[in-house]
């Protein structure tokens, strides 16, 4: 008998966590992770590319290199998906987001970029880089606040909901259930 039963289980359960719960779930996860791959859409197709981000709530804070193949795949098309993976040791701890939306640009010297500086860690890079620890980046940051996130646990199996959750900041909006399974 497997070690985790509910996993070979099929079809998956499809049943989604009510809207607050998802919510605080997401934030948790963002909170407790600071890696994840930033994929926008260059001139020639598709660019990943691996950033460190900071979370505010369901908002994510990124600091691009300037003039980077990112950055102007972003002044040329703002939509982005974040994907952001947890550590795991199988697939009982498979744990993700995917976060969709518009990249925004705020810029040094505004009341936006110098809340951003408040929630990105950007003293640790300075250490590491050795940069000034007296004098944040004066570049431009990138918020990304989601349109929809698509949460990924599939620990939430064992309690019969589905592994795979949609939040949409419209809470008008259902996400409809998907089917999955072997």
């Amino acid at each position: 008998m497997p070690a985790h039963p509910w996993l070979a289980e099929t079809p998956w359960p499809t049943r989604q966590l009510p809207r607050d719960e998802l919510k605080r779930r997401i934030e948790h996860f963002l909170a407790t992770h600071w890696m994840g791959v930033l994929c926008t859409v260059g001139r020639d197709g598709p660019i990943g590319s691996p950033v460190e981000f900071y979370a505010e709530g369901l908002a994510v804070y990124i600091l691009p290199q300037p003039g980077s193949p990112k950055v102007k795949a972003l002044q040329r098309d703002p939509r982005v998906c974040v994907a952001i993976h947890g550590e795991n040791c199988g697939w009982a701890s498979v744990r993700g987001a995917q976060l969709f939306g518009t990249a925004e640009f705020l810029e040094p010297g505004t009341p936006a970029h110098a809340h951003a500086m408040t929630i990105y860690r950007w003293q640790a890079s300075s250490v590491q880089l050795g940069r000034p620890l007296d004098q944040p980046p004066a570049t431009a940051l990138v918020r990304i606040d989601p349109e929809r996130v698509v949460y990924t646990e599939q620990w939430l199996r064992k309690d019969g909901f589905g592994p795979r959750q949609i939040w949409h900041r419209d809470p008008d909006r259902v996400a409809g259930a998907l089917q999955y399974g072997h």
